[in-house]
């Protein structure tokens, strides 16, 4: 599975498509984007770069924007896989 630099896991939202996110508001409080940071090297293989709504970067991976999930406690957690049938841990 893929995990961010603190080793959370990520997670794809069925509901993205074409590069984009659907996932703002009170959506993206509970799953918060991978987001880019200004210090971030470019990406590399799959990775990419999707364009939020509020104009912020986030990072993606074979087209999927990606998050983590805010009741992951700890490095491991998946508690997010499965979720409403439309979350699932990312994967290489």
């Amino acid at each position: 599975m893929l995990v961010d630099h603190a080793g959370m896991t990520l997670y794809t939202f069925d509901k993205d498509a074409g590069g984009k996110s659907m996932c703002n508001g009170e959506c993206a409080t509970n799953w918060p984007p991978l987001m880019v940071k200004a210090n971030d090297e470019p990406a590399k293989d799959k990775w990419t770069v999707v364009m939020r709504d509020d104009g912020s970067k986030q990072w993606a991976y074979d087209g999927k924007p990606l998050y983590t999930f805010i009741k992951d406690k700890k490095a491991g957690d998946m508690t997010g896989d499965g979720m409403k049938d439309v979350w699932h841990v990312a994967k290489p």
